[in-house]
């Protein structure tokens, strides 16, 4: 199969383009290497595919049209769409960007997809199109999508337009909410990684709010199992939830990360930041009984796979 990832030099894609590649696809992948956190940290994520014969780098931005033309030279058969501007916090102060990546961006994408017929898309959503809800655990269907920052609408709207292209096209595609995303090439600006950088050097980890939002952390190879279920089962327009179910409080999480390092911490309590949510949770058992998705690594595992790549990097990753 051939496919096209975009975004493919980030965290969670440059996983994917490792396991795709393994199991015998041709992938492209594309990716602009853009500023939000350092490019040669993402250049980094490529090292052991780089000179794979059946993968091949476009650099370019989704919004440039002739880029995404290049990048889909190959007619490929699936497109996993996951390039975007990511992040909360800033999303508050520059909306704009984030309407202009996340939803012209994937606008951009999915036309070039209908101009070169590709028989299924996979998008990149998050959890972060729920929002604020009073009731756990969030179902696709069963829970209305509240969204509490630019970047959760921004997602939302990614989601609207694929079910127009679908709706259009005919073309089957599949939407996936990611939840709290966690593991080895994490980016540095997400809490684990945060807050293991703080550890490492004897700072205070910050913790906004009084630390008792809960989050459903996933580990990244579950994450990526997921999506190539998704990708073996095509069908109509589909939304499901990739989460591990187990919500867990932050001060825990803050525990088991300092015990997996084996270090002692302090905290320095912040005031709650706009745009949080007091907890996520996701609901899997749509995407447990249509794809099999099981995940299966648990919390204390994935934060040990961390630390243990955390430690094998040095200072590329550890002073990000």
């Amino acid at each position: 199969m051939r496919v096209l990832v975009t975004g493919g030099a980030g965290f969670i894609g440059s996983h994917l383009v490792e396991r795709l590649l393994a199991e015998g696809h041709t992938v492209v992948c594309l990716d602009n290497f853009d500023d939000f956190y350092s490019p040669d940290l993402k250049r980094l994520n490529l090292t052991r595919v780089a000179s794979h014969p059946r993968f091949r780098l476009v650099e370019g931005d989704i919004l440039d049209r002739p880029v995404v033309e290049q990048a889909c030279a190959d007619a490929p058969d699936v497109v996993i769409h996951l390039a975007a501007r990511a992040g909360v916090r800033t999303s508050i102060v520059q909306p704009d960007l984030y309407a202009r990546v996340n939803v012209q961006g994937t606008i951009a994408v999915l036309e070039a997809c209908r101009r070169q017929g590709v028989e299924h898309v996979v998008f990149g959503s998050s959890s972060s199109v729920y929002g604020r809800q009073d009731a756990h655990p969030w179902a696709e269907d069963g829970t209305a999508p509240r969204p509490a920052s630019p970047y959760g609408w921004s997602k939302l709207a990614g989601e609207q337009y694929c079910r127009m292209f679908h709706d259009l096209c005919g073309v089957p595609v599949t939407c996936l909410r990611f939840f709290t995303v966690y593991g080895p090439r994490q980016r540095p600006d997400m809490a684990i990684h945060r807050f293991a950088r703080c550890m490492a050097s004897g700072e205070p980890v910050p913790v906004y709010g009084d630390g008792q939002a809960v989050r459903d952390y996933t580990f990244v190879d579950d994450v990526v199992d997921g999506i190539l279920r998704a990708l073996a089962h095509p069908g109509g327009y589909r939304v499901y939830n990739l989460g591990s179910g187990r919500p867990v409080a932050l001060c825990d999480l803050i525990g088991m990360l300092g015990r997996a390092m084996g270090v002692t911490w302090t905290v320095r309590w912040l005031p709650p930041q706009p745009g949080d949510v007091p907890a996520t949770h996701a609901a899997i058992e749509r995407a447990r009984s249509e794809l099999g998705y099981e995940p299966r690594t648990t919390l204390e595992h994935g934060l040990a796979s961390f630390v243990r790549w955390f430690r094998e990097q040095g200072r590329p990753w550890t002073s990000a």
